[in-house]
C-alpha cells in the first residue's frame, strides 16, 4: 500500500500553492502592463468607488495660478473637478481634503479623497491673490 504522509501532502499543498501564487503574480503583471501600455505615462483615468478620478501631468506653468511651484504638479480630478494637491519635500502628496495624511502618490490620494469625500462633490478653490 502507498500511504501518504502527512509531510508528504503538506508539501504538495505548499507546493501547488506556491505555483498558484506565480501564476497569479504573473497574471496582475500582465494586466498592470497592458494598462500602462493603454494610458500616457503619469495618466490615470479610472472609477474608485463610483467616482471617476483622472490624473493629468500639467502643462505649462502649472495650474492654481502657479503657486506652490505649478510646473510638474499633475492636475487631478474628482468627477471632473479639480484636488488642489501639493508635494511635500520628502516626495510624499497632500490635498485640500487630506492636508494632514500624506500619500506616496497622486492616485493614492485621489482615492482617499474619494472614501474621505462619502459622496460629497469637491467644493471650488478660491485662490485670491494680495
Amino acid at each position: 500500500m502507498n500511504k501518504i504522509t502527512r509531510r508528504q501532502a503538506l508539501g504538495t499543498t505548499a507546493g501547488a500553492l506556491t505555483v498558484l501564487g506565480i501564476a497569479g503574480a504573473t497574471a496582475h503583471a500582465a494586466a498592470t502592463d497592458s494598462r500602462a501600455a493603454t494610458t500616457p505615462a503619469g495618466t490615470v483615468d479610472e472609477v474608485y468607488q463610483g467616482r471617476r478620478i483622472q490624473i493629468s501631468p500639467a502643462t505649462g506653468g502649472g495650474h492654481h495660478g502657479g503657486h506652490h511651484g505649478g510646473a510638474g504638479m499633475p492636475i487631478v480630478r474628482i468627477d471632473g473637478r479639480e484636488l488642489h494637491v501639493m508635494r511635500n519635500a520628502d516626495g510624499t502628496w497632500i490635498s485640500v481634503v487630506n492636508h494632514y495624511e500624506t500619500f506616496a502618490d497622486p492616485a493614492s490620494l485621489a482615492r482617499a479623497a474619494v472614501r474621505e469625500l462619502q459622496g460629497a462633490q469637491l467644493a471650488p478653490m478660491q485662490m485670491g491673490g494680495m
